[in-house]
């Protein structure tokens, strides 16, 4: 098999530990349901879910049916995989044959999949996501009482798997009245439930945020995105730990993801040469410089231009020039004994130093969520101890 231009390494160790971590948090009870939308966060669904499993995890959540086959393709028989987003209706069939366990946001859908429940004779797991404030998806408030009748009359076929609403917001402080609203509004409709005695499997409504900034709101399950990939949702989230744990400074997550390649050449260049593309850099001397296989094509953000930095034998290489479609330079006239194919961190650790992916969000603007999602799913990765 030839070789890709970087690669991705993801640590069972970290994983293990970020999991330790949200399990304390949350406390024994609730199932953790680990998100891998956007291919696992960009960690890869195919090592990521299998690395999950060895953590711990039996259930995952999709947002969509082709992301759905994919975490059916790796997972053990003793997992499941909830959709909660796009399920188009040529699918509902294969979703029941499979078992998957799908989100019903409108009234209609729950008729739609009882009548194929019916022709399989199967029974579809449904998840009732209810409108609570973010208006995204979610049956109104005025529906609700009438799917639950309906799900209730049909139970042969629909099986009432879940309760679920999403918080729009709750990484943030300031968005805590809208949050207590939503989860007022959530805790009168479960009232709705245990009044017509009929009660789901699961009732959940906290995501990685919610979970760890207002413990009321775990219930029976929770979705659990970018905390487990050793993230905080958010500067109000972390800040928050630290009140709870009473510190000026406390990591326990550890990113889980290291993401490198190797130079591909090495150039000098003379006193007032222009470097790549343009004149974006001139040399203001005599410079070494390393060529790197990559570009913004391979998911490397072009507004590192410039400004961004490597890993090079333990040293920070700052990047000159543009970035471009599949290569970019870095300087290297401060690094003695650089070689031809001398490995080059992107992502991770190389000796004492380290680079984070908030190196590129500072830089970017781009969410950590947004720049992880963006990484390529050709570049291989390869689950490491």
């Amino acid at each position: 098999m030839v070789k890709h231009s970087s690669r991705i390494e993801l640590s069972q160790s970290a994983l293990k530990k970020n999991i330790n971590f949200i399990r304390k948090k949350i406390g024994e009870k609730a199932v953790i349901s680990s998100v891998v939308k956007a291919n696992a966060y960009g960690h890869g669904i195919d090592p990521f879910v299998k690395m999950a499993e060895k953590a711990g995890i039996n259930h995952f959540a999709v947002a969509s049916a082709f992301e759905a086959e994919k975490v059916l393709g790796v997972k053990s028989a003793s997992s499941s995989v909830m959709i909660m987003g796009i399920l188009y209706e040529q699918d509902f069939e294969w979703a029941v044959i499979n078992e998957i366990e799908i989100y019903v946001f409108n009234y209609e859908r729950l008729e739609q999949l009882k009548k194929v429940a019916e022709k399989l004779s199967k029974q579809v797991k449904v998840h009732l996501e209810v409108e609570t404030g973010a208006n995204r998806t979610g049956i109104p408030f005025k529906d609700f009482s009438k799917s639950l009748t309906y799900l209730k009359r049909n139970k042969k076929h629909l099986e009432f798997t879940g309760l679920c609403s999403h918080f729009g917001g709750a990484e943030t402080y300031a968005n805590k009245f809208k949050i207590d609203k939503q989860h007022k509004i959530f805790k009168e409709l479960n009232a709705i439930c245990k009044k017509k005695k009929f009660l789901p499997k699961y009732r959940h409504i906290a995501s990685s945020a919610a979970s760890l900034m207002y413990s009321d709101t775990v219930c029976d399950l929770v979705r659990v995105g970018v905390t487990q990939y050793g993230f905080w949702p958010s500067p109000d989230v972390y800040y928050h730990h630290l009140q709870e744990v009473g510190k000026l400074a406390d990591n326990p997550l550890r990113r889980i993801i290291s993401w490198k390649t190797d130079i591909m050449d090495i150039r000098e260049v003379e006193e007032g040469e222009f470097i790549g593309y343009g004149t974006a850099y001139q040399a203001t001397q005599s410079m070494r410089i390393a060529v790197l296989p990559l570009g913004y094509s391979n998911g490397y953000p072009r507004a590192q231009s410039n400004r961004g930095y490597v890993l090079i034998r333990g040293k920070k290489a700052r990047i000159t020039g543009l970035i471009n479609m599949n290569l970019f330079m870095v300087d290297i006239s401060h690094i003695p004994d650089v070689k031809v194919g001398d490995e080059v961190i992107l992502v991770g650790r190389q000796k004492n130093k380290s680079i984070n992916i908030a190196s590129f969000t500072q830089v970017t603007q781009l969410l950590n969520n947004e720049m992880l999602s963006r990484l390529p799913s050709d570049i291989p990765r390869k689950p490491v101890r």
